[in-house]
């Protein structure tokens, strides 16, 4: 996958790919509660023989309490289903540090699983000598964890994180995420840390791996992790409007962020999703066109999910070709986001 604008397919999305990597928050749920569409969504594609691998950038959890989360909210999940930014980072520190030596491990008891899973001695102070410090997030985290991060980083300990997210989603709005977190260390040492999680590739192709995926759709709901690491991993991304990424985000993504597909929400699953067609300088998707005219972005026509793609592809096309857009006037589309 090369270009950087929406893709089609005449069958729906389930059928059209063998696995799905479903993020978790604002996909799958937001906090406690399971968004409505997500657990009937997923066991049609279950059903149409879609196989599900969930993938999170919380290193929070161990893969079965993200599982047994999961299947209290009506979505059933094995723990092999799950793929966290745990394990990408635990992955991610044996390729460069030799296992049986000490890291300091600065998160939850997801990380401390499973880093300890890869042969690592596991301590918790800066003067044990740690060779490496661990970072991911966890909410009971505070300055005497950060403290003894920055202490064994100055004393020469590499830095690794398993994902820079700024914030995650709450049922209150946004929180402070692991990347900024992370920030508190960096700014301390000056250091930047080996990130494992989205969006670098690396988490994608491992969680695609496990999954025996040979067509794999990656599904999120933010542009810059879970569609921006589609992108780097040359996969496929389903951008779903539950969460934070919004349809004006989605006409204004640059390419290195931009979706393959857009839906309201998991739903989209069962429906085929039409390739943009650009005819007499309108951009069509179903019956829905959109073009970009003296900087004005205009939509109309079909229904409001077909309206944004058609949009988004007539706004990529003129990004591409060096045009500007008055994003104060761009339209609204109808459609939650």
């Amino acid at each position: 996958m090369t270009e950087a604008g929406l893709l089609g397919t005449d069958v729906p999305l389930r059928e059209a790919f063998d696995v799905a990597l479903v993020d978790l928050d604002g996909v799958a749920y937001k906090g406690s509660h399971s968004i409505p569409t997500a657990p009937p969504a997923l066991e049609a594609a279950r059903a149409a023989g879609m196989r599900l691998l969930f993938v999170t950038n919380n290193a929070s959890r161990e893969p079965e309490t993200v599982a047994g989360h999961l299947s209290e909210l009506g979505i059933p999940c094995a723990p092999g289903e799950v793929m966290t930014a745990a394990q990408a980072g635990a992955e991610l520190l044996a390729e460069q540090v030799r296992t049986g030596q000490k890291v300091l491990v600065v998160g939850g008891a997801g990380l401390h699983t499973a880093v300890a899973a890869k042969g690592f001695v596991i301590v918790d102070s800066a003067t044990d000598h740690p060779v490496a410090v661990i970072q991911g997030f966890a909410p009971h985290l505070g300055w005497k964890d950060f403290a003894e991060a920055v202490y064994a980083i100055n004393a020469g300990a590499r830095f690794f994180a398993t994902n820079l997210d700024l914030t995650l989603p709450t049922e209150r709005g946004m929180a402070p995420g692991n990347g900024s977190l992370v920030g508190v260390v960096r700014t301390a040492t000056g250091v930047d840390p080996v990130s494992a999680g989205k969006p670098e590739p690396a988490m994608f192709h491992l969680a695609a791996r496990k999954a025996g995926a040979e067509r794999p759709l990656m599904i999120g709901d933010r542009l810059d992790t879970d569609l921006r690491g589609a992108r780097a991993a040359a996969m496929p991304g389903l951008l779903v409007l539950t969460g934070v990424s919004s349809a004006r985000d989605a006409v204004l993504a640059v390419p290195a962020e931009r979706p393959s597909f857009i839906g309201g929400d998991l739903s989209t699953l069962e429906e085929a999703h039409p390739a943009p067609e650009l005819v007499d300088r309108w951009w069509h998707v179903g019956q829905a066109r959109a073009r970009v005219t003296e900087r004005r972005l205009v939509a109309d026509g079909g229904d409001p999910m077909d309206r944004l793609r058609a949009a988004c592809a007539a706004a990529w096309a003129a990004a591409d070709a060096g045009e500007q857009i008055d994003v104060e006037t761009l339209p609204h589309f109808g459609v939650a986001s």
